[in-house]
């Protein structure tokens, strides 16, 4: 895997919307926070741009993303918000110039569909806190992205859960937002599961669909290759008034049970307060053991 230039002092970033439009005045935060890091800000033209939900046209969006992808003073791109419609732009962007000069892409929920695709590029990215949740962000989660673009050395340390499943396993660090992954299996941008170590998180779900999206990832045949799986964030899920008789983990859990690989869960990664930054397609280590859980990136 191609690893970006890790930023320096000076460097600038460009802030814009793959997906849900961002109307409100509220990137001063994320300014004021890149300034504190030596580094500039730009504002993409999608910032502002209001087409029902959406940033701007599919079409709009993709100019945007394409102009800072192109521009060789950008050494970042950091997507402001989720939502839905960064996979609606996708097959618009030619990445040849990415390609001689590649750089971070940043963000979570539906800039999984970026990370994923990228990911089959060959090229790192970094998941990790948006402009938009940069205010409700822990110091940890900040820090950690920090850390991310810099390249300084990333270990996080979790205390035990009772689900764990105990083991060590060393692979390429893939995933991100399970009903993103879901949506991108037997596309171009669906990745290749075999010795890799899955992380996952969702939002706002109904509970037969977790279960029916990791069916899915298990019928594909992406589980029974993987090497370890880490569970995010599972937050807000919903259930219907029949009950589906088991919560998110427990899901989980139930699915992939039968593999003989190390899992660890509540993960601090995903739509949480401490969504600490993963470097996807990076080498990573992880060890679970009865008190407590790493999670070692290799540089």
């Amino acid at each position: 895997m191609i690893t970006p230039p890790y930023l320096q002092k000076g460097d600038t970033v460009a802030l814009l919307a793959t997906a849900r439009k961002n109307i409100d005045d509220n990137l001063k935060p994320t300014i004021d926070l890149l300034h504190s890091w030596g580094l500039e800000a730009v504002v993409g033209s999608t910032i502002g741009l209001d087409y029902h939900q959406l940033a701007g046209t599919d079409e709009q969006r993709a100019a945007d993303f394409q102009k800072q992808m192109d521009n060789p003073n950008i050494k970042a791109i950091w997507c402001v918000r989720g939502g839905y419609g960064t996979v609606r732009m996708l097959d618009l962007l030619d990445f040849t110039k990415f390609k001689q000069h590649p750089k971070w892409i940043i963000g979570f929920s539906d800039v999984t569909v970026l990370h994923n695709h990228l990911n089959t590029m060959g090229y790192k990215s970094i998941h990790g806190i948006m402009p938009v949740t940069v205010p409700r962000a822990t110091p940890d989660a900040v820090s950690s992205l920090k850390a991310s673009l810099f390249g300084e050395p990333i270990s996080y340390s979790i205390s035990p859960t009772p689900m764990n499943r105990l083991g060590s396993a060393t692979g390429e660090l893939v995933g991100g937002n399970l009903s993103i992954l879901y949506s991108l299996l037997g596309s171009p941008s669906a990745i290749d599961c075999r010795d890799k170590i899955l992380f996952i998180e969702d939002l706002d779900e109904y509970l037969y669909h977790i279960d029916r999206m990791m069916m899915n990832l298990r019928r594909n045949g992406c589980i029974e290759n993987l090497k370890g799986i880490i569970i995010g964030g599972m937050t807000s899920m919903k259930d219907n008034e029949v009950p589906w008789g088991k919560n998110a983990l427990e899901i989980i859990d139930d699915v992939t049970k039968k593999y003989n690989i190390p899992v660890i869960f509540n993960f601090p990664a995903g739509h949480i307060r401490d969504n600490r930054a993963l470097v996807m397609g990076n080498i990573v280590t992880m060890e679970v053991t009865a008190t407590g859980s790493t999670l070692t990136f290799k540089k």
